[in-house]
């Protein structure tokens, strides 16, 4: 399963995909973009079969890259992982195509929550 994985923290990123493994998803191909522009070009390139974003980062913000995906016609599963997760975040990334938002701090259990839908480990 190849995932994008868009946070302006690497360190968040490295923690995203140690959870994704306890949550039980193995054989991950990982790329990684520190904003959602550079996601949105990865996207482009590599076609994965989930996304998953931070909502807050620098020259794109996650809600901006899903609604440049959506624009484009792209309906990859995507999921917001953030440290806010307010209802109307919610409600607006929904309303915008995402499959969910799994609030900071998480942990497998919340992953597999939202993702159990869309993948099977």
């Amino acid at each position: 399963m190849k995932i994008v994985i868009a946070d302006d923290s690497r360190a968040m990123r490295m923690i995203v995909v140690r959870t994704l493994r306890q949550a039980g998803l193995s054989g991950l191909e990982v790329l990684e973009a520190e904003n959602g522009r550079e996601a949105l070009e990865l996207v482009a390139q590599h076609r994965p079969d989930l996304i998953l974003s931070d909502w807050n980062m620098p020259e794109m913000t996650g809600i901006q890259f899903l609604q440049a995906l959506r624009s484009r016609g792209d309906t990859t599963p995507f999921c917001f992982v953030t440290s806010e997760g307010s209802d109307e975040m919610r409600e607006q990334a929904t309303a915008s195509g995402a499959l969910g938002l799994i609030a900071k701090p998480f942990t497998a259990e919340s992953f597999n929550d939202v993702l159990s839908t869309v993948v099977t480990p």
